[in-house]
C-alpha cells in the first residue's frame, strides 16, 4: 500500500429487520367482507346475532366443511380438484356407524372413519398420478360410487349412533369451547404447518405452478399427487366423525354438497383453479364468509333459493377477480 492511498474501510453492517409484515391485499378484502357480514347480522338481528350461542352455532356449523376445505385447498393447490368429498364423507359416516363398527368402542369407529377416508383419497390419488386419468373424472367416478356404496352398506336407512362414549368425546366441550371447534383449530393449524413450514407443502406449491419442472428437480410428482388426495380423504374422514358426532347419526345423504361448498370456499379464499397458488388462511375466511352468510339467512328467514343465488354471485365475482388479477400480473 501506497502512501497516497486510502486504506480501506469495512463496511457497516447492515441492520436486518427480524419481522416484516407484509398484508395480503386480497386477505385484508375477504377479512372486509367477513365484517361487512357481520355487522349486516348484527344490524338486522341484535338480539341474536353476536351471542355466545349463535357464534358457537357459527363455527360449530363451519367446522366439519372448513376441514374438508383444507383438504380440497392442498388438492387445488396441487392442480387438481376433488368432486368426490362430499360422498367419501357420507361412505365414511355410514361405515363407522354400522353396528358391527360400534360394537368394538368408539376409537375404532374413530380409526374406521379415518381409514374409509385415506383409501377413497388414495384410490382417487392412484387413477390420477398412476392412470393418467383427468381429475374431474376420476373424482366423478368416485363421487357416484362411493355414495352409491354408502347407499349399499346403510340399506338407505339412517343409522343412529349407540355408542355413548363416541358422542361424549366428541359433544363436549374443553374450556367451554365444543370439541369439534377444537378439531377443526387443530386440522387447520396442521394443515398451515405443513404446507408452509415443510417439504411436502413446498413441493405441492411446486407440483401445482409447473409439473414438468418439479420433475425434472427431482420430485416423484407421481407419488406427491397420490398423497395430496390422501389428505383429503383424511380430512374427509375427520369431517365424518365430526358430522355423525352433530347429527347423532351416519345416513349416506351426509356430506351432499360438501364438494361445492369446499370448492367455493378455496376459490373465494385466492386459491388459483390452475393451481400453484394458494392459502389456507383464505380458505378459512371464505368458509367463515359462507357460513356467516347462510346464518343471517336462517336468522332473517329468508329462503334458500336466495341464498344459493348469493353464492353463486359470490364465486363468480370470486373468480372474475382472480381473472383479473392474474392477466394484471402477466401483462406487461
Amino acid at each position: 500500500m501506497t502512501d497516497t492511498q486510502a486504506p480501506p474501510q469495512e463496511a457497516l453492517p447492515v441492520p436486518r429487520k427480524r419481522f416484516a409484515f407484509r398484508a395480503d391485499p386480497r386477505l385484508l378484502g375477504l377479512t372486509a367482507v367477513l365484517v361487512v357480514l357481520c355487522l349486516v347480522g348484527q344490524f338486522t338481528r341484535p338480539e341474536l346475532f353476536f351471542t355466545e350461542s349463535n357464534i358457537s352455532t357459527i363455527l360449530r356449523l363451519a367446522a366439519a366443511i372448513g376441514v374438508v376445505s383444507v383438504g380440497m385447498t392442498f388438492v387445488i393447490i396441487s392442480g387438481g380438484i376433488d368432486l368426490s368429498v362430499g360422498s367419501i364423507v357420507a361412505l365414511s359416516s355410514v361405515w363407522l356407524t354400522t353396528l358391527a363398527t360400534q360394537s368394538y368402542g368408539p376409537w375404532i369407529m374413530v380409526l374406521c372413519g379415518l381409514a374409509v377416508g385415506l383409501g377413497c383419497g388414495l384410490v382417487n390419488g392412484v387413477l390420477v398420478a398412476y392412470g393418467k386419468v383427468v381429475p374431474f373424472i376420476a373424482t366423478l367416478a368416485m363421487y357416484v360410487s362411493a355414495r352409491g356404496l354408502a347407499e349399499r352398506i346403510s340399506g338407505r336407512n339412517t343409522q343412529v349412533v349407540a355408542d355413548l362414549d363416541f358422542l361424549a368425546f366428541f359433544r363436549g366441550a374443553f374450556l367451554g369451547i365444543p370439541a369439534l371447534i377444537w378439531i377443526f383449530a387443530l386440522v387447520f393449524a396442521v394443515g398451515w404447518v405443513v404446507l408452509n413450514r415443510t417439504t411436502f407443502g413446498r413441493r405441492t406449491y411446486a407440483v401445482g405452478g409447473n409439473i414438468e419442472a418439479s420433475r425434472l428437480a427431482g420430485i416423484n410428482v407421481k407419488r406427491h399427487l397420490a398423497l395430496v388426495y390422501g389428505v383429503a380423504g383424511v380430512c374427509c374422514g375427520i369431517a365424518a366423525l365430526m358430522v355423525v358426532a352433530r347429527t347423532t347419526a351416519g345416513a349416506s345423504t351426509n356430506g351432499m354438497f360438501y364438494e361445492l361448498d369446499a370448492i367455493a370456499a378455496v376459490v373465494i379464499g385466492g386459491t388459483l383453479l390452475t393451481g400453484g397458488r394458494g392459502s389456507l388462511i383464505g380458505t378459512l375466511i371464505g368458509v367463515l364468509i359462507f357460513t356467516v352468510l347462510s346464518n343471517l339467512f336462517t336468522l332473517n328467514n329468508l329462503d334458500t333459493d336466495i341464498q344459493n343465488i348469493a353464492k353463486g354471485v359470490i364465486i363468480v365475482l370470486a373468480v372474475l377477480l382472480q381473472f383479473r388479477a392474474r392477466k394484471a400480473r402477466t401483462s406487461p
